[in-house]
């Protein structure tokens, strides 16, 4: 394994519905390893000849019928692979491994959590928070050096909202939710690479409804996507930008990829 890498991570969308915007991205930016989210699809239907014509021949899937899914696609040898049950009924939402050099990446999809912000109203509410206290308590017990990603479906921070103001009291913003991830981050000083690199309070968003006319325009987005690291690793990561120009592609998710370079 080479001393840099580029670690991408991408909420897909169904992954056999947009193979022709991940193919064009990997030949553009060419990553290292490739963490899909929601790639709705069973591991053996998934799509590997498209990645091991692009000399992507390591992968490790965790799919399912329709709904959820995650995938780790890469170059560099992955070791070790493990599917966590953070939702503690059998959806595929997590998949990792060990790089050559020790470090492991942790590929996750956390849920959305439903449309109202209280797990008495909405049984959903309470899985995703449910969810986050078993990723804390893994957490806590951490000693492995670990680069953690994907849809965590929640935007913390003012200016990771289009308006804070607007969505305060809806789910992927609400207070219970910012404090519920801020307790895992704190679990093991998680290092929150997006934000290390284009600090707050400037513009940060990963996602824009496909309910927009034109999202570019109104630019009503949020950042649900996430890339965080060991505090041994953050002087490791040497660039960090979203690209936001997939979500314009044909057929587009409505997520854009992150792009994180690291020099080990």
């Amino acid at each position: 394994m080479s001393d840099t890498l580029k670690v991408v991570s991408w909420n897909i969308n169904s992954v056999r519905a947009r193979i022709e915007i991940v193919e064009r991205f990997l030949k553009e930016e060419a990553p290292d390893v490739l963490c899909l989210q929601e790639t709705k699809v069973r591991n053996d239907q998934f799509p590997e000849g498209t990645f091991r014509q692009l000399g992507y021949n390591h992968l490790i899937l965790n799919g399912q019928p329709m709904h959820h899914g995650v995938a780790m696609i890469s170059r560099v040898p992955l070791h070790k692979d493990e599917r966590f049950d953070w939702q503690a009924n059998g959806e595929a939402r997590h998949v990792g491994a060990r790089l050559e050099n020790g470090v492991r990446i942790e590929n996750v999809y956390i849920p959305a959590g439903g449309e109202i912000p209280n797990r008495e109203e909405n049984p959903k509410f309470g899985q995703k928070l449910d969810f986050y206290q078993r990723m804390t308590d893994w957490s806590a017990a951490l000693e492995t050096p670990t680069i953690l990603l994907g849809d965590f479906n929640v935007a913390p921070l003012e200016s990771d909202v289009w308006s804070h103001k607007q969505l305060i009291n809806v789910v992927s913003h609400t207070q219970i939710e910012i404090d519920t991830m801020a307790k895992l981050q704190a679990a093991h000083d998680w290092v929150d690479i997006g934000r290390k690199f284009i600090p707050d309070p400037e513009r940060l968003y990963t996602w824009w409804s496909y309910r927009a006319r034109d999202w570019r325009a109104s630019d009503k987005g949020r950042r649900l996507d996430h890339v965080w690291v060991s505090p041994e690793l953050e002087n490791k990561a040497v660039s960090h930008v979203v690209h936001e120009d997939a979500r314009g592609w044909a057929k587009p998710s409505d997520h854009a990829p992150l792009i994180t370079e690291f020099k080990f």
